[in-house]
């Protein structure tokens, strides 16, 4: 079985925003295209044209009515990907050592030279987060594009995993949680960022910054605006047209 680092350098993780998530899907492309048309490895597609087609995703969005307890009822759109749990039991439970987290930045990955297609991990992982790939029979997850953070040949802007770069409502923040100083630390500070399923003990790294609370909708009257007087002024074309109107057989007075 895999040993877990007893602490990482850092904590390269996700801070997505379910305030301003759209639910797009632009990350799942983005993600999907990355890791197939890109450098990472490749994400097979089954019968993709066909009736019943399936593929592998690292990174999926799920939508959800909420009702609070005040308000309105609210869609919150959920992207979930791997955590890269600090006490991440898809690491422990590999028997060949093919999952493993880095020491140096805290990303959990697979070496699929040595998966053997198991899925015990897929079992172990209590967020659903990795998936077998039906065409290379290994384990695929989300590998925070390890290559793509730290390639020097794209421009420094691009040094970011591919959904955070697409997310067109900036709902995904990329940083390093382990620095309580850096932007994304500071962020899940001040809007009471959480885990996903504390109880579960796994420490996860990646936070969620919940919805916040929307402005109960007054109570107005939808006609109002077609009621009122179409001219104030007694100028122009519309106070001629309003006194024309007046003038007709049940026109008002």
């Amino acid at each position: 079985m895999t040993q877990l680092p007893a602490s990482t350098a850092k904590k390269l993780g996700l801070v997505i925003d379910l305030d301003t998530c759209v639910g797009c899907h632009a990350c799942v492309i983005s993600c999907k295209g990355w890791n197939t048309e890109n450098y990472g490895a490749p994400l097979s597609d089954q019968n993709a044209y066909g009736a019943d087609p399936s593929g592998t995703f690292l990174n999926r969005v799920h939508s959800y009515e909420v009702q609070p307890e005040v308000g309105t009822a609210q869609l919150i759109h959920f992207p979930k990907s791997c955590l890269h749990c600090e006490d991440a039991p898809c690491v422990t439970v590999c028997p060949t050592g093919a999952s493993y987290k880095r020491v140096e930045d805290g990303i959990v990955l697979v070496n699929e030279a040595d998966c053997i297609g198991c899925s015990l991990c897929a079992w172990a992982c209590p967020y659903g987060a990795r998936e077998l790939d039906a065409k290379a029979g290994v384990m695929k997850k989300c590998t925070l594009c390890v290559d793509r953070i730290y390639n020097e040949n794209l421009p420094e802007e691009d040094r970011v995993p591919a959904c955070v770069r697409t997310c067109p409502s900036g709902a995904r923040h990329f940083g390093d949680l382990g620095d309580v100083d850096s932007d994304v630390s500071q962020l899940v500070a001040a809007r009471g960022g959480f885990d996903l399923m504390p109880e579960q003990g796994t420490k996860p790294v990646n936070k969620y910054l919940p919805p916040r609370p929307k402005d109960v909708m007054p109570e107005y009257d939808v006609l109002a605006p077609f009621l009122e007087p179409v001219a104030t002024d007694g100028k122009g074309f519309a106070h001629w047209l309003d006194k024309a109107l007046s003038a007709l057989p049940g026109g008002a007075k």
